[in-house]
């Protein structure tokens, strides 16, 4: 089955996997778009309605940003094509996903979103190969990218959201 499961978890239904559930759920949320709820917990990826998880427009937002940790806790990274960037990036990798499509049961495809400042500037979050945990606390914003993944959600041991916001998707190059 891949990423070094057994057949014990070969066994285990997808729909039984939680990052898979909270992956379901976040495209859901953006599906349906927002609501007016008070909620009490301002990182939990089943907050709804999107726009609750640090977002101050919540109006005008389209996405839940995320992150995927692998089974060693590690944030997973993807490549993006720098091309599909107004600003040029030494290291075009990203951690930070936005669902477009929950299929087979546990599969996703994830848009990869650039990492940007405050200011809408890149970050590059790779140093020396690795990631770099202080330029990954730099960014604020996200931008689309024209690149996509797709993963097997059952890979993964955990889910992070990060934040709420308006991804403009037409401002891709």
């Amino acid at each position: 089955m891949g990423c070094g499961r057994n057949e014990e978890d070969n066994e285990r239904k997808h729909q039984d996997d939680c990052v898979c559930e909270v992956v379901r759920f976040i495209k859901r949320l953006q599906d349906a778009g927002t609501d007016d709820d008070c909620v009490e917990c301002e990182t939990d990826c089943f907050m709804a309605p999107l726009g609750s998880i640090s977002s101050p427009a919540r109006n005008r937002v389209n996405t839940r940003v995320f992150m995927l940790l692998t089974k060693n806790g590690d944030p997973f990274k993807a490549m993006f094509r720098p091309e599909s960037r107004r600003h040029y990036l030494h290291n075009c990798f990203s951690t930070f996903f936005r669902v477009q499509n929950v299929f087979d049961g546990c599969c996703a495809t994830l848009q990869v979103l650039a990492p940007l400042d405050s200011n809408n500037n890149p970050v590059d979050i790779i140093k020396n190969g690795k990631l770099d945990l202080e330029e990954l606390c730099k960014v604020t914003r996200f931008g689309a990218t024209d690149s996509c993944i797709t993963v097997d959600l059952t890979c993964f041991c955990g889910i992070q959201c990060i934040k709420d916001t308006f991804i403009d998707f037409c401002d891709v190059d």
